[in-house]
């Protein structure tokens, strides 16, 4: 007769531990994935496609108009 030693089981405290732990990491590779995805996608709608036009604005300002000649003065 052999005698096999009984599986060990962690204590419940380090079990919770651990779960917190994977839970934490995964959180944090999903909110990294997540940011990666939004950077990727600003660049991408910062810089064009080569090809497209490209819209300029351009206001202008308008120029001084001459002097009067004469000055006209209106009483009733």
């Amino acid at each position: 007769m052999t005698l096999v030693a009984p599986a060990r089981r962690r204590p419940p405290r380090q079990r919770r531990r651990r779960a917190l732990l994977r839970w934490l990491l995964v959180a944090a590779a999903i909110g990294a994935v997540f940011a990666a995805g939004v950077a990727v996608g600003e660049s991408l709608n910062d810089n064009p496609r080569p090809g497209r036009s490209q819209v300029l604005v351009r206001t202008l300002t308008p120029l001084e108009l001459p002097p009067a000649r004469e000055t006209v003065t209106v009483r009733r």
